[in-house]
């Protein structure tokens, strides 16, 4: 896609005119940027009554973002620049981590780290995967106070295990740590990532939400951007946390939860 296009949609509620505008553009629910033109009120008895009106707007990311690099183990399963994402129903809220601090050698492992690098291993070796995981240690979270075990795992061909819109990577987070913390018969809290996937994607989404933000403060206009997993909402909220001229609100429920970048007045 070489230009933006436009649209603006009326319904009976915001859900159902964005759904019209994506069919009148012919694009996916990503590909966009929103505009909450009027929120829907029922009026009393059905009189004053108003539609949802929104505006949509295709999206051009921009050159450095199009052109950012992907291994090509993974090139073909992943857009990382793009509004991504939904969390396949496993609501890991814990996945953004910063900069990884260290690798750890095995023998100096703690049980939470000895136990998910055995899961993630039996795990590979059960769906046929050959690739090496590598144990490091995150830096501390200031939100939790913790510092999380990271499990890269390293390999050639590995786009299977983060799949689309990392649906499976996501899926094998959960699995690796249900299985280990019933080994350990306490919660695991370990965060397993392939080829640098999760920090590429939180790198991605931060640049997202300042670009949003600025679409929001160009149009003075709330901006709605797509649903989210709690995790990469918090990405957003925190990128977005100390900017001057907007603050972020969730909204939607479920699956449909997403960020909303609004001007301040």
């Amino acid at each position: 896609m070489s230009e933006t296009r436009s649209v603006e949609c009326t319904a009976p509620d915001i859900e159902e005119a964005i759904a019209e505008g994506l069919k009148q553009l012919d694009v996916s629910r990503e590909k966009v940027i929103v505009e909450i033109l009027e929120e829907p009120t029922r009026g009393l008895l059905g009189i004053g009554s108003r539609m949802a009106r929104v505006r949509l707007t295709t999206t051009v990311p921009p050159r450095s973002e199009r052109q950012e690099f992907v291994p090509s183990s993974v090139r073909q399963e992943q857009n990382l620049s793009s509004d991504e994402d939904e969390d396949g129903g496993y609501d890991d809220d814990e996945d953004d981590y910063a900069e990884v601090r260290v690798v750890v050698d095995e023998s100096q492992l703690e049980s939470e780290a000895q136990a998910g690098l055995k899961t993630l291993r039996e795990l590979l070796d059960l769906m046929g995967v050959s690739a090496n995981v590598q144990v490091e240690r995150a830096n501390t979270d200031s939100r939790t106070g913790r510092a999380p075990w990271v499990l890269h795992i390293h390999g050639d061909d590995l786009g299977v295990l983060i799949g689309h819109r990392g649906k499976t990577l996501a899926a094998l987070q959960y699995v690796s740590r249900l299985i280990a913390s019933r080994d350990l018969q306490q919660r695991a809290e370990f965060i397993v990532d392939v080829e640098g996937y999760k920090a590429r994607r939180q790198e991605a989404l931060e640049r997202m939400a300042h670009r949003m933000a600025k679409e929001a403060l160009r149009r003075r206009r709330t901006v709605e951007m797509e649903p989210m997993p709690p995790n990469e909402r918090r990405i957003i909220h925190m990128a977005l946390r100390d900017h001057p001229s907007v603050e972020t609100v969730s909204k939607g429920e479920g699956n449909r939860r997403r960020v909303t970048i609004v001007p301040k007045r």
